[in-house]
C-alpha cells in the first residue's frame, strides 16, 4: 500500500517526471488512462528563485490531474527551500526532490544524482526543505554514483529520519544512465531497512513489467517513465494485468490516432497551437509505431504548424487503414 499523506493506493502506478515529456497535456492523458499519481516535469531551483517565467510555468498544474506531485532540482540548500515554498503555492499533493538524474549538467552543479557524493549533505538539503513547508516531501533517488559506491540503503535510512514520506528508487547507479539493466533486487533490501513508502522504477517498459515488478520485489509502488512516451495504455493495461492477470483492451489504430489528437488538443489550451503542434512532433514516433506505411505520414507530420492540418493527416490516414481492412 503506498500511503503519503492523505494518498492511499493499493499497488499504486506512477508516471515519472520526465523533462520535456511530462508537462500537463501529456499527464492529462496518462490520468485518463489509469495513472495513480502524475509528476510534472523537473523544476530548476534556481530559475525559480530567479523568477523565471519559463521555469514557472513547468509547475502549472490542472485539478483533473490529481494527485500530482512537483519535482524540484538543485544543489543549493537555501534555493531549494525557496523554491519548495514556491511550488507549494501552486497546491500539488506533494513535492519531490530530484536526487537522480545523471545528466552532466545536472550532477555537474551538485543537482540530481550529485546529491549522491554526499549523503550527508543531501540530507541536510532535504531536512532544509521539509521544515519549510507543510506538504509531504518525497525523494526520487537512484541506487549510487556508480558500482563501487552504492549507498542507497544509508540514504534511505538519512531520508527517513529527516521525515521523508516516500522514496523512489531508480534502480540503476548515475554512471548507467539508463544503459544496462536495473537491479531490482535493492527494492525488498531497502524495505528492509525503513519503514516508509518504497517506489520502483527502472526498466518498467510493458505491463507485464509493473505485474512482474510488484510480484518479485513487493514494492509499494511502480513508476513508469520511458515505458509510458507513445504508449501511455501502459497504465490501463497493468490495472489489468494485476486485478483480471489478462489484458483485455486492445490498442488499435484507431485508438492510437485518436489519443494522439487528444494529447495535442490539451497541449494546445496550454501552450498555444503553434508551440504545441511543433513540439508534439516528439511524439508521433511513439502513437504511430507499427503501424503500416507510417514513415511517410510521420514526414508530412513534421512541416505543419497548425492543428486543423494535423488532424487532416491523421484521419486521412486512419480512413486508408480502415479502407484497407475492409477491401482484406
Amino acid at each position: 500500500m503506498l500511503t503519503i499523506d492523505k494518498i492511499n493506493i493499493d499497488k499504486a502506478i506512477l508516471l515519472a517526471p520526465m523533462e520535456d515529456v511530462t508537462d500537463v497535456s501529456f499527464r492529462l492523458i496518462c490520468k485518463e488512462l489509469g495513472a495513480d499519481i502524475v509528476y510534472t516535469e523537473f523544476v530548476n531551483s534556481e530559475g525559480l528563485v530567479r523568477k523565471s517565467e519559463k521555469t514557472h510555468k513547468k509547475l502549472e498544474i490542472a485539478d483533473e490531474e490529481k494527485p500530482v506531485g512537483i519535482q524540484i532540482y538543485g544543489g543549493a540548500i537555501n534555493s531549494m527551500i525557496e523554491a519548495a515554498k514556491i511550488a507549494e503555492i501552486e497546491n500539488p499533493d506533494l513535492i519531490d526532490i530530484n536526487a537522480g538524474c545523471w545528466v552532466k549538467n545536472v550532477v555537474g552543479n551538485g543537482a540530481g544524482a550529485g546529491l549522491l557524493k554526499d549523503p550527508e549533505y543531501m540530507q541536510r538539503l532535504v531536512k532544509g526543505v521539509i521544515e519549510n513547508v507543510s506538504l509531504p516531501i518525497t525523494v526520487k533517488t537512484r541506487l549510487g554514483w556508480d558500482e563501487k559506491n552504492i549507498k542507497i540503503l544509508e540514504v534511505a535510512k538519512r531520508l527517513e529520519d529527516v521525515g521523508v514520506k516516500a522514496l523512489t528508487v531508480h534502480c540503476r547507479t548515475r554512471a548507467m544512465g539508463h544503459k544496462g539493466d536495473a537491479d531490482w533486487t535493492w527494492i525488498p533490501r531497502i524495505k528492509e531497512v525503513v519503514k516508509i513508502p518504497v517506489i520502483l522504477n527502472g526498466n518498467v517498459l510493458t505491463a507485464n513489467d509493473v505485474k512482474r515488478a510488484f510480484d518479485e520485489t513487493n514494492a509499494d509502488g511502480v513508476m513508469i517513465a520511458r515505458g509510458a512516451i507513445g504508449n501511455p495504455w501502459i497504465f490501463k493495461e497493468a490495472k489489468e494485468l494485476l486485478l483480471n492477470k489478462k489484458i483485455s483492451t486492445i490498442i488499435d489504430e484507431d485508438i492510437k490516432i485518436n489519443t494522439c489528437l487528444k494529447h495535442l488538443k490539451f497541449a494546445i489550451k496550454t501552450k498555444g497551437e503553434k508551440r504545441a503542434v511543433i513540439e508534439h512532433r516528439k511524439f508521433y514516433s511513439g502513437y504511430l509505431k507499427a503501424l503500416p506505411n507510417v514513415s511517410v505520414v510521420r514526414q508530412s507530420l513534421m512541416f505543419v504548424i497548425e492543428y486543423s492540418k494535423v488532424e487532416d493527416i491523421l484521419l486521412k490516414y486512419l480512413e486508408e487503414l480502415n479502407s484497407f481492412k475492409i477491401a482484406v
